[in-house]
């Protein structure tokens, strides 16, 4: 049986490619020309947050786990929740939907995490920056049909909040204990994701964006949620306490 496992590990290995290493990785961007005195007496939107979390395989794949995600979600509620008197501005909640409005939200928050995953991959990590994108200013935008969304509820921004968590189970730890002694591979358990971004709701546009693919913080405990949403409003220009920073 060891032997098999001890195979399954050199030939998993053998497969893997070498990473290059690349620039370090910018973790938040301000659009050019926004400031946070355009925030002064306008309403922010909060989205209903995104949230996923699961188990990582032996094999690297990822699994939902239900009463994980459910437990995250409360926290992550309440965390939001505790913290409003922190906002300069009035925060709204996303009010419940149903029908055509229902999936205009639920289209938004999706679009949101394919953007800002774009950003990441192509504007954060320089090596990667497609050649349309060098040397560019941040500018990213989730397209026009938010305003219809800015004139549902009244909001001139919107706060979305996004983040996605894989805990490595014990064979995916076991894995990379014996990839790293036997073959000298690298291999990584668990993995832990987190967006959060404020776009003008009349034009569609991220004016502000913080996203880190190595985010600390267990959101299944309320200490870990703590420091998840800390980290996840860095910087953010409408809180009293976190001046714009400057870029």
């Amino acid at each position: 049986m060891l032997k098999k496992w001890v195979a399954t590990v050199a030939l998993t290995a053998s497969l893997a490619v070498a990473v290059p290493m690349v620039s370090a990785q910018e973790k938040s961007a301000v659009r050019e020309g926004f400031s946070a005195e355009a925030l002064n007496g306008q309403k922010i939107l909060l989205f209903r947050p995104s949230v996923w979390v699961g188990e990582q395989s032996t094999a690297g794949l990822p699994e939902p786990n239900a009463d994980w995600t459910a437990q995250a979600r409360e926290l992550l509620d309440k965390e939001l929740s505790r913290r409003q008197g922190e906002f300069r501005n009035e925060l709204v909640i996303e009010p419940d939907l149903v029908g055509d409005d229902a999936r205009l939200f639920s289209e938004h928050r999706a679009l949101f995490g394919s953007v800002a995953n774009s950003v990441v991959n192509y504007q954060f990590f320089p090596g990667n920056r497609l050649p349309t994108r060098k040397n560019k200013p941040f500018e990213w935008t989730l397209g026009e049909g938010t305003k219809e969304i800015a004139e549902k509820t009244g909001a001139r921004y919107g706060l979305f909040v996004k983040t996605s968590d894989q805990y490595g189970s014990f064979g995916r730890k076991m894995f990379q204990f014996l990839a790293a002694g036997l073959v000298g591979v690298g291999v990584q358990s668990g993995e832990h994701v987190g967006y959060a971004g404020l776009v003008d709701l009349q034009t569609g546009n991220i004016v502000w964006l913080n996203a880190d693919e190595k985010m600390g913080g267990d959101v299944r405990t309320e200490d870990g949620m703590q420091k998840r949403v800390a980290q996840l409003l860095e910087d953010f220009p409408g809180l009293k306490s976190t001046p714009l920073a400057a870029k």
